[in-house]
């Protein structure tokens, strides 16, 4: 800010979408400040949607949904725009349970893991738009919430696909997994905790989230988008031709990435804890505040974060930040409104 009569001089806010313009009033020199809106993605963690020991009824949904949407209204408050991104995995699991009663009892047809992605994409995003907007007329609150079905490439070639791990869908006995293996080629693996036999999918590497130019336009108006939810509906391509794929994919990764695609500031990733822990649970645990990619990496290397819990998200924190992003924060939703919350990843 340059020239005369800056100082003390009070600024009215004009909103334009995606930028904050302050007007100083009553001069003829008058200056226009012009603020970009910050841009943030958050990635939902699963008890946004379903908390522990609950059967995921409707109302258990978006009560839940409502109270994580009510924590990001300190970032709407500060005219931030915002991507959320958001896991399935409960939902996905009920969806692939009632394909296969509806096939034992009226002989439906049992609809393959990418269609079962999108079925959980538009029910949740359902949800996370109504709790917005309800909230928004309680708070007096203009503002749009959309949901994009969102396909993800993957590369078909991708070796998760040759060693496919991520448990899927209900417990069998192992005669029940041996004949739906041999009905369908699907892989099947015992359950390390004795529960039973679960089929098993690949996990690949996110490389491409579709429409992602619609997200950010979309995003830089000032809408609120739901995006990749479940990671994404994996899809290969050939020839420019999108097809589905038995796969599913890290909703933290998925989130990453369309945060980096669209030039995020900042990368939310909300779960279960106030911060990221060393000996978690262990003796001489010990919560981390702020640390370096280096120190990220290194910890992982070293075992502290759980397969299947932190580590996929200390290595989307680790992906966004090595891809330009300032920080990522890793957190719980009630945590949000604190501007020293949770665990931030920095370069």
């Amino acid at each position: 800010m340059s020239g005369k009569n800056t100082k003390n001089i009070a600024c009215n806010v004009v909103p334009i979408p995606n930028l904050i313009v302050l007007l100083r009033p009553h001069f003829s020199n008058t200056n226009i400040i012009i603020v970009m809106a910050k841009l943030a993605v958050v990635a939902f963690g699963g008890n946004a949607l379903l908390r522990s020991g609950q059967k995921g009824t409707y109302q258990e949904q978006i009560q839940n949904v409502t109270k994580t949407c009510e924590s990001l209204l300190g970032l709407v408050k500060q005219d931030y725009n915002i991507v959320i991104g958001h896991g399935n995995g409960p939902q996905v699991g009920n969806v692939m349970l009632q394909h296969e009663a509806g096939n034992k009892s009226f002989e439906l047809p049992i609809m393959p893991m990418d269609f079962c992605v999108s079925e959980t994409q538009g029910s949740i995003g359902y949800l996370i738009e109504q709790a917005f907007r309800n909230i928004f007329v309680k708070e007096g609150i203009r503002k749009n919430v959309v949901t994009l079905v969102t396909q993800v490439e993957v590369n078909g070639e991708d070796p998760m696909f040759k060693n496919p791990t991520k448990p899927v869908g209900p417990y069998y006995t192992e005669e029940e997994a041996e004949e739906y293996a041999a009905e369908t080629g699907a892989i099947f693996r015992e359950d390390p905790k004795g529960n039973g036999w679960r089929k098993v999918v690949a996990s690949p590497k996110p490389l491409k989230v579709a429409n992602i130019e619609i997200v950010k336009q979309l995003s830089e108006a000032g809408h609120i988008v739901v995006t990749v939810g479940g990671g994404g509906i994996p899809v290969i391509v050939k020839e420019g031709c999108m097809y589905g794929v038995e796969a599913v994919i890290d909703k933290d990764l998925a989130s990453a990435l369309t945060a980096v695609e669209i030039g995020a500031d900042e990368f939310y990733i909300l779960t279960d804890v106030p911060k990221v822990y060393l000996n978690f649970k262990k003796p001489g645990e010990k919560a981390l505040d702020t640390i370096t990619v280096a120190e990220a990496k290194q910890y992982l290397e070293e075992g502290h974060f759980t397969e299947g819990s932190m580590a996929p998200k200390i290595r989307a924190a680790i992906y966004f930040v090595e891809s330009g992003g300032a920080e990522c924060i890793i957190t719980e939703a009630g945590q949000l409104g604190n501007p020293v919350c949770g665990t931030r990843i920095v370069r």
